[in-house]
């Protein structure tokens, strides 16, 4: 079957049509406040001279520790592309979440040794834009060496790095100045069109493109200091385009925190560890409290449960429901083959409990 290639945030984070970010997002840069000596003196304190970034050396420095990433879903015969960077020699893999979301299969070319792995997701964070994933049978990888986020100023020169227009080929990379160290973006997800709101990233003034979500934002060492997630802005385009293109990465240390709680194996409302479960179902918001499902999908675990449209989710195990999101969080926490307890209201007003055995889910 011929897959075709889509575009994925930034890759197709292009955030809300170019406009969104530009409209709703803000900067937020450090600043000094107070007043007499005491403020004079650490605002006009010297700052270390900055290490000259050099393109073409620090991108062959980490482009073997890069890899390109193959995302097919099978339902629709949909594929997408992005980036990843090597966090172990046996195939650990940072990218970002939206670029694995709905993958079925996951496929991922180590740029250092051009081979191909299957891939498994240990965990995601969708809120942060994380994920971590294992290549199957990976050994000697080169890794990225890993700095830290802390320390960026703003004006400070970075490369982002990664497979440009996700054709697989060799990344590509573009070069800028820090313009924000912890802006929030609306960012829209071409591939399904969900729109979300991401916090504290750093932004440059560079025309990142589809295809390098997932991929690096390096200092001029040579070491990450980010995980680029979404532009906005074209590279090459300048007709009618009244802003310069930026791109926005997530802080590396808020990456590698959420990477050490997926190792840990303990799952939160926000960090999902392992494989997806689902009760396949779409929900809204129910009044005054609940999940109400809009549509239970043929073979997925609720509908053959019985329940079906118009049925409200009020609880999960004892536990109240009282929002969609509540349900969604509630299951996120839970694993494919668990047995939940689903306290349910029908479009009548009856009530039941229902077993449900949760299915096998694509990273949501």
């Amino acid at each position: 079957m011929r897959v075709h290639r889509v575009g994925r945030v930034l890759v197709t984070l292009l955030v809300a049509g170019l406009g969104v970010c530009a409209f709703l997002g803000y900067r937020g840069e450090v600043g000094f406040f107070g007043s007499g000596p005491a403020a004079e003196f650490v605002a006009t304190a010297e700052q270390p001279a900055p290490v000259p970034l050099d393109p073409v050396l620090v991108a062959d420095q980490v482009r073997p520790a890069l890899v390109n990433i193959s995302v097919e879903s099978s339902p629709l015969g949909i594929g997408a592309a992005g980036s990843g960077i090597v966090l172990t020699a046996d195939g650990q893999v940072l990218t970002s979440h939206h670029v694995i979301k709905g993958a079925e299969v996951l496929t991922v070319t180590g740029i250092g040794n051009g081979l191909a792995y299957n891939a498994t997701v240990l965990g995601y964070d969708s809120a942060a834009d994380i994920a971590l994933l294992s290549l199957t049978g990976a050994s000697g990888l080169a890794t990225a060496r890993l700095g830290t986020s802390a320390d960026l100023r703003i004006r400070q020169e970075v490369l982002a790095i990664g497979d440009a227009g996700g054709d697989g080929g060799a990344p590509d990379s573009v070069a800028g100045p820090i313009t924000g160290l912890n802006a929030t973006i609306i960012a829209m997800n071409s591939a399904d069109l969900t729109r979300k709101a991401l916090h504290g990233m750093v932004e440059i003034a560079a025309p990142v493109v589809g295809g390098q979500s997932g991929g690096a934002l390096v200092d001029a060492t040579g070491a990450v200091v980010g995980v680029i997630t979404a532009a906005s802005g074209e590279r090459g385009r300048t007709e009618h385009q009244t802003k310069p293109a930026n791109g926005y990465a997530v802080p590396i240390d808020t990456a590698v925190r959420i990477v050490e709680q997926i190792r840990s194996g303990t799952p939160t409302e926000s960090v999902h560890i392992g494989p997806t479960a689902t009760l396949g179902v779409q929900i809204v918001d129910a009044e005054p409290a609940g999940a109400q499902v809009n549509w239970a999908f043929y073979g997925q675990p609720a509908r053959a449960a019985g329940i079906g449209t118009g049925d409200i989710i009020t609880a999960v195990d004892g536990r109240a429901i009282t929002t969609a999101k509540a349900l969604r969080s509630a299951i996120n926490v839970r694993k494919p083959a668990d047995v939940v307890l689903l306290d349910v209201i029908a479009p009548d007003g009856t009530t039941r409990t229902v077993e449900v055995v949760l299915g096998w889910g694509t990273p949501s």
